[in-house]
């Protein structure tokens, strides 16, 4: 008996890792992160071997518009490049700051709170 709930339970935990699979077209590690929740017993293994079965584990080609190579601008020495994101972790939200130098192509990364940023404003 306890084996049939096993495959029933088996089947409806493959059913939603194929329908995942076909709905958003994720790779397969993102796919297993997403399920992981829902089915912890699932391996990136069984994943796989499930989307062969039924035939999605390659991700089918999408031909993209192909845009024609252009060189990057040339910028002045001293020419900053700064992007800023939002970061939500599980301590709240962290803004990542990236600077680029274009002339030199270093960079430079660093998370800041708001309090942090509250600060550097005084």
């Amino acid at each position: 008996m306890a084996n049939v709930k096993w495959q029933v339970s088996w089947r409806e935990e493959e059913a939603i890792s194929v329908a995942l699979r076909r709905h958003t077209l994720l790779p397969l590690d993102d796919c297993l992160h997403a399920l992981q929740a829902t089915i912890p017993r699932l391996t990136r293994s069984s994943l796989h071997r499930c989307l062969q079965r039924h035939g999605i584990s390659r991700l089918p080609n999408v031909e993209r518009e192909v845009s024609a190579k252009r060189k990057f601008k040339t910028y002045p020495i001293g020419y900053f490049h700064i992007d800023i994101a939002e970061v939500r972790t599980v301590e709240g939200k962290l803004y990542m700051f990236v600077v680029i130098d274009w002339t030199s192509k270093c960079s430079h990364s660093a998370p800041l709170s708001i309090t942090h940023i509250c600060v550097l404003n005084r």
